[in-house]
């Protein structure tokens, strides 16, 4: 597997696509991470049936959130998406969470290439209310099992600012 921080840049934010590597598929149970020092995917944990996710899940290379992990995007398609693929997304907005007191944040994007949808996603409230209230439950209740209470998604905010938190992790990417 190639090193995705080294060949890939985290795309054309400004005009609203990133690139995202996928770690985990919609509907997985398995916590797959990027280990950046081995440059390779790790499964750090099995989570209950209950917390499987809605969403596929990855993130963008060369950016560095808060909580010193790449920034972390949920990828919205109808099917799961394999792991360790990447692809080209559309940026609709941003997740302002909190876990175990540390910003960590998500950036909610689509395929920049949706032929399946006719590319109908193009803002949060173009999404199904269902989806993002499954997203919102999904991540404040996650860790109840283990840690009850240490998650919170706080927000949900537009493409600005999902643009803002992006342009802040390359920034921390870049003087790390």
């Amino acid at each position: 597997m190639a090193d995705f921080n080294k060949i890939l840049t985290p795309g054309n934010y400004n005009e609203g696509t990133i690139n995202v590597v996928v770690e985990i598929p919609t509907g997985s149970t398995h916590k797959i991470e990027w280990n950046r020092e081995l440059a390779v995917m790790q499964l750090d944990r099995v989570e209950p049936k209950a917390f499987a996710k809605p969403t596929n899940y990855g993130f963008i290379p060369q950016t560095l959130d808060e909580d010193g992990d790449e920034l972390d995007v949920l990828l919205i398609t109808n099917d799961p998406l394999t792991t360790g693929i990447f692809l080209e997304a559309r940026i609709l907005g941003v997740m302002k969470f909190v876990d175990d007191g540390e910003v960590d944040d998500k950036i909610i994007a689509v395929p920049a290439d949706d032929r399946d949808t006719g590319n109908a996603y193009k803002t949060l409230e173009d999404l199904p209310e269902q989806l993002v209230k499954q997203i919102e439950f999904h991540f404040n209740h996650y860790k109840d099992l283990k840690k009850p209470g240490t998650t919170k998604v706080e927000k949900f905010d537009g493409v600005e600012e999902a643009k803002e938190v992006i342009a802040e992790s390359i920034v921390r990417w870049n003087n790390k």
